[in-house]
């Protein structure tokens, strides 16, 4: 049963919880990019706001795991991607998976991965954020800025309507 479920004591409730605030927080960030015209919206979001509401008391879950996950996503990627010198290529969706951006994609990971387990914070979605900048999908300073911001957005809102409703993120339920 979904850690929500303490505060429901049912399984469709819990459910519906999780997936009531995934679809608010997830529609801030949109309705942020809409307005700002940038990626607001992205991949890794998803599986992050999914941590927060379906397991908060995994560690994972925690805000700071969010937040330290995700930067070291964004980083490791760009420094793949200028790396392997693919800043100026179309993106691997476009132009097609090189050798460089295989390359440039499974280091970006396995840094993310190397770095978050020896600060013992681990937060799985950064994965997918690294990929999307050492792939080149998104990778201009603005593009960069707004991850960051989204990232920020959806934590610190995820973590307040959790607090709001006594689920406190990373807690181990007892």
């Amino acid at each position: 049963m979904p850690d929500a479920s303490r505060l429901t004591q049912s399984r469709p409730a819990a459910a519906l919880y999780a997936a009531a605030l995934s679809l608010v927080v997830l529609a801030a960030a949109g309705a942020a990019g809409l307005v700002l015209h940038q990626p607001w919206l992205f991949p890794s979001l998803g599986p992050t706001v999914m941590l927060f509401f379906e397991s908060p008391s995994q560690q994972a879950s925690r805000p700071a795991n969010a937040l330290i996950g995700h930067v070291v996503g964004l980083l490791a990627g760009v420094a793949m991607l200028y790396a392997f010198q693919l800043q100026d290529s179309p993106p691997a969706p476009v132009g097609g998976l090189t050798p460089a951006y295989l390359l440039a994609g499974a280091l970006s990971v396995a840094l993310t991965t190397l770095v978050l387990t020896l600060l013992k914070t681990p937060h799985p979605p950064a994965g997918a954020t690294t990929l999307i900048v050492s792939l080149g999908i998104l990778t201009a300073p603005a593009e960069l800025a707004s991850m960051a911001g989204a990232i920020v957005l959806i934590t610190v809102v995820g973590w307040g309507l959790n607090l709001l409703f006594g689920v406190r993120p990373g807690k181990e339920e007892g």
